[in-house]
C-alpha cells in the first residue's frame, strides 16, 4: 500500500499523459461535429433534397469542433466536413467521365475522389487559418480565453477567410468555383438581390457570419456555466456580447431588408423594354447525339419544338450548348435552319461545333474547333460567339501527356480551342452575352459582357452528361446569380433540363423539367436606356479579392508577430 509520502503512480498518469488521455477522448465528439457540419453543407446545397435555409447554420458544428485545438488538428477536422460534403455533391463527375467519357469505372472513381480530396483543402485551410490567426477556443484547464484569442477578430476572421478562399479556387488550375454556398439560397429572392452590390460572395460572407456568431454565442454559453468565476468567468460578464452583436447584425439584417426593397421596386416598375424569349428544350440522350444516324432527326425535333413557340411570336429563339452535333457551315442540314430563320420575324440563337481550317499541305497548321453559339436571322448567319472559358478534361485535357487515360473524354470532337474574348452579338439592336455552359459559374465573364453592354444574358448548356443527378439543379442556381449580380434578364437553354427563363431580379419567370423535350416563352425585361450598371458590375466585385488580400496581410502579420526571432 502506498503511504501519504508515496503518490499511488497506477491511477495518477503523470500530466502530460493526461492531456493527451483527454485530447483524444475528446476526439470522437468532434468527429462527430464535423461530420455533421459537412451532412448540412449537402443538403443546403440545390438538388439534394434538403433546403437552402440549412446553409445559415450548417458551419456551427464544424466551429464547436475546432474550438481549443491547434490548427493541425482544425484541419483533419475541416478536411473530414470537406469530404462529407463534396463526395456526395460532385458524385455527377462518375457519370460524366464513366458513362460518357469513355473512362474506366475505377478511374472514374479515382477522379471523384482526388476531386472532392482537392476541394476539401479549401475547409481544411478554413478552419486552420481561423484557429493560426485568430485562435479560436480557450485555454487547457484553465478555462482563459486563449492568448489573442477576441470575439470580434473570431467572428470576421472567419467570413473573411472563407471568401477569399473561395476566391481563390475560381482562379487556381484555370478554376473551379463550383456552388459556393450562396448559391443554396437562389431559391429566395429576398435573399439574394444584395448579389448586385458585392456579388455572390457577399451573400457567402453573410451566411458564414451568421454561422460564426451563432457559433460564438454557443460557446460563450457553455463557457459560462464550466467557468463559474474567475478571469474567464470575468470575461464573459463584460458587455462585450453587445459590442460583438450589434456590428455582426447589420449586415445580417440588412441582407433581407434590402431583398425586400428591391422587389418590391422591381414589382411596381413596368419594365419599359422586353424581349420575347423562347427557350428549346431538345431532351436528346447523349449516347445518340453524336450519332450520325440521328443528325437529321435531331434537327427536326427542334425546327417542330420551335415551330410550336411560333404562337407567342418569339423575337429570339435558343437553342442548346452543340444541339446540332455536326459542323454547320459543313453540312447539308445547315439550309434547314436558315430557311427556318427566313421566315421568322426573330432571331435564332443555335449551339454548335465549329471548325476553322488553317490551310492544306504538309506546313499547314492543325484545324481550329471551337464550341459556338451561332445567331441566325432573315436567313443568314449574322455573328458567331465562340466559348471562352473550356473545361478541363471535358473540352480540352490539361498536361495530356502525363494524364493520357483521360483523352477518350474529349475524342468525339478533338480538343477546343478557346474563344478569343466575351463578343456580343446583335439580334435586332438587342445585344446579347452568351455564357456556353461552363461560363456561367464564373462571374467575370458575365460580369465583361455586361460591362461591353450586353442587354441580355443568354446561357446555354447540355447537361446530358450529367445523367440523372444533383448537379443540373446546381448548374442552374449559379446561373440565377449571374442575372441579379448583373440585374441583367437571363435565357437558359438546356439539352435536357433544366431550361429556364429568369429575370434581373432572379426569380424563374419559366423553367422546365429533367428530360423532357418542351419550350418555353417569356417577356424579359431589358434594361432601360438611362439604367446604370450595378455596382457589383462597376466595382463590387472587386470585394471577393479586397476579402483575400486581408487575408494574406493577417497571415503575413500572424507568422511576424508569432514565430520567434522572425523579427
Amino acid at each position: 500500500m502506498p503511504t501519504p509520502s508515496q503518490p499511488d503512480n497506477r491511477t495518477s498518469p503523470p500530466a502530460s499523459d493526461h492531456r493527451v488521455y483527454e485530447a483524444s477522448g475528446r476526439m470522437a465528439p468532434q468527429l462527430g461535429l464535423a461530420a455533421l457540419s459537412g451532412l448540412l453543407l449537402y443538403f443546403s446545397s440545390p438538388g439534394s433534397g434538403g433546403h437552402g435555409l440549412l446553409a445559415w447554420f450548417c458551419l456551427v458544428p464544424l466551429l464547436l469542433a475546432i474550438r481549443d485545438l491547434s490548427w493541425r488538428r482544425a484541419t483533419l477536422l475541416g478536411l473530414l466536413a470537406g469530404l462529407i460534403y463534396y463526395l456526395p455533391l460532385l458524385h455527377w463527375i462518375t457519370v460524366v467521365l464513366g458513362e460518357y467519357g469513355g473512362v474506366a469505372p475505377a478511374v472514374a472513381l479515382l477522379a471523384l475522389l482526388l476531386l472532392a480530396l482537392y476541394m476539401a483543402l479549401y475547409p481544411a485551410l478554413f478552419a486552420a487559418l481561423l484557429i493560426f490567426l485568430t485562435p479560436w477556443g480557450v485555454e487547457q484547464g484553465s478555462g482563459r480565453c486563449r492568448r489573442g484569442c477576441k470575439p470580434a477578430t473570431v467572428l470576421w476572421a472567419a467570413p473573411l477567410i472563407w471568401v477569399g478562399l473561395d476566391l481563390l479556387r475560381g482562379w487556381l488550375f484555370t478554376g473551379f468555383p463550383w456552388l459556393d454556398i450562396a448559391y443554396s439560397q437562389y431559391q429566395s429572392p429576398l435573399l439574394i438581390q444584395a448579389a448586385d452590390l458585392v456579388g455572390h460572395h457577399g451573400i457567402s460572407f453573410v451566411i458564414v457570419l451568421t454561422n460564426t456568431l451563432l457559433a460564438l454565442l454557443l460557446s460563450r454559453s457553455g463557457l459560462r456555466q464550466k467557468t463559474g468565476s474567475g478571469p474567464a468567468a470575468s470575461w464573459l460578464r463584460r458587455p462585450v456580447t453587445y459590442r460583438l452583436l450589434l456590428p455582426a447584425i447589420l449586415p445580417i439584417v440588412a441582407l433581407p431588408l434590402y431583398g425586400f426593397i428591391s422587389l418590391e421596386l422591381t414589382s411596381r416598375t413596368t419594365a419599359p423594354r422586353t424581349i420575347t424569349v423562347s427557350v428549346i428544350q431538345g431532351n436528346i440522350p447523349q449516347e445518340e447525339k453524336w450519332d450520325y444516324a440521328h443528325q437529321a432527326a435531331t434537327v427536326e425535333r427542334y425546327l417542330e419544338l420551335s415551330r410550336q413557340a411560333e404562337s407567342a411570336r418569339p423575337e429570339l429563339i435558343i437553342w442548346p450548348e452543340t444541339a446540332l452535333p455536326f459542323f454547320p457551315l459543313e453540312h447539308e442540314l445547315f439550309s434547314r435552319l436558315l430557311a427556318f430563320s427566313e421566315e421568322q420575324e426573330g432571331c435564332l440563337l443555335v449551339g454548335a461545333p465549329h471548325r476553322e481550317e488553317q490551310g492544306k499541305g504538309q506546313a499547314a497548321a492543325p484545324d481550329l474547333y471551337y464550341n459556338s453559339a451561332l445567331l441566325l436571322a432573315s436567313g443568314r448567319l449574322i455573328d458567331t460567339y465562340h466559348k471562352q472559358h473550356l473545361v478541363p478534361f471535358g473540352e480540352y485535357i490539361p498536361l495530356r501527356r502525363l494524364l493520357p487515360f483521360f483523352a477518350p473524354v474529349v475524342e468525339t470532337l478533338g480538343d477546343f480551342t478557346p474563344g478569343p474574348g466575351p463578343v456580343l452579338l446583335d439580334c435586332r439592336q438587342r445585344l446579347l452575352g452568351v455564357l456556353i455552359c461552363y461560363e456561367a459559374i464564373f462571374p467575370e465573364l458575365a460580369r465583361q459582357m455586361t460591362v461591353n453592354g450586353a442587354e441580355l444574358l443568354v446561357n446555354i448548356t447540355n447537361d446530358a452528361w450529367f445523367g440523372p443527378t444533383n448537379a443540373p439543379h446546381q448548374h442552374l442556381a449559379m446561373a440565377v446569380l449571374r442575372a441579379v449580380e448583373n440585374r441583367r434578364s437571363l435565357a437558359r437553354s438546356a439539352n435536357t433540363g433544366i431550361s429556364a427563363l429568369i429575370g434581373p431580379d432572379g426569380r424563374i419567370m419559366e423553367a422546365g423539367g429533367l428530360f423532357v423535350a418542351d419550350q418555353w416563352t417569356a417577356d424579359l425585361p431589358l434594361p432601360r436606356p438611362t439604367s446604370r450598371l450595378t455596382l457589383f458590375t462597376l466595382g463590387g466585385h472587386l470585394f471577393a479579392p479586397l476579402c483575400l488580400l486581408l487575408l494574406i496581410a493577417g497571415i503575413i502579420w500572424r507568422i511576424y508577430v508569432s514565430i520567434p526571432g522572425f523579427k
